[in-house]
C-alpha cells in the first residue's frame, strides 16, 4: 500500500474477527516499532505482545472494560525504560513519551499496511496492568493496542483543516 494511503487508510478499530495474525506479518510490525527514532538512539522501550487469551481478557477490566481489547488475536503493550531514557528535552522533560509513541506509531501504521486494525488505548489502569503483565514498579506503560482483522468497518471521523492546525514561521 501506497504510504499516504496507509496513513488515511488507519482508522481506530474497536472490533476484531477470531483469525489468527501470521507470525510474519507480526514479527515485521514489531519491527516496525524496533527501528522507529528516539532521542539519542536509546530505544527506552519493551513491546509486550500478549496472545494468551485468558491474560487478554484480564486487560479488558484493566482497560476500563473496553471489550474489543479481548477480541483481537494479538494486543501490544507499549512501556518506557525511563530510567534509561534521554532526559533532556527541551531542557526540562525526559523523552521516553515522545519515543514510545513514535514507535507505537510505526507498528500501528505497519499494521494497517498488513490489512490489520489497531486502536490506541490510553483508558487504563496502569497499576492493573503492571499487576497483570508483571511489569517492574519503574517501568512505566504508554499504551496498548489490540492487533487483528477488523470485523467492521468504521466511519470516517472528521479532522480540522489544515489551515486550522498550521502557521507558517511564527505561532
Amino acid at each position: 500500500m501506497d504510504f499516504y494511503q496507509v496513513i488515511k487508510t488507519r482508522k481506530s478499530i474497536r472490533a476484531y474477527k477470531p483469525d489468527q495474525v501470521a507470525d510474519d506479518a507480526l514479527e515485521r510490525i514489531l519491527e516496525a516499532g524496533r527501528i522507529a527514532p528516539s532521542a539519542k538512539n536509546i530505544q527506552p522501550w519493551k513491546f509486550i505482545v500478549i496472545k494468551d487469551q485468558k491474560i487478554k481478557n484480564e486487560l479488558v477490566t484493566a482497560c476500563r472494560n473496553q471489550t474489543f481489547i479481548g477480541q483481537a488475536p494479538v494486543v501490544i503493550c507499549a512501556v518506557a525504560l525511563e530510567k534509561i531514557a534521554w532526559g533532556n528535552m527541551g531542557g526540562y522533560w525526559s523523552s521516553y513519551p515522545v519515543d514510545i509513541t513514535i514507535a507505537l506509531d510505526h507498528i500501528i501504521l505497519a499494521a494497517t499496511n498488513e490489512g490489520l486494525g489497531t486502536c490506541w488505548i490510553g483508558a487504563y489502569n496502569e497499576a492493573e496492568v503492571k499487576r497483570i503483565l508483571k511489569i517492574p514498579e519503574d517501568v512505566k506503560v504508554i499504551a496498548l493496542t489490540p492487533v487483528g482483522y477488523p470485523a467492521q468497518e468504521p466511519i470516517a471521523r472528521p479532522r480540522k483543516n489544515l489551515s486550522e492546525i498550521t502557521s507558517i514561521d511564527t505561532f
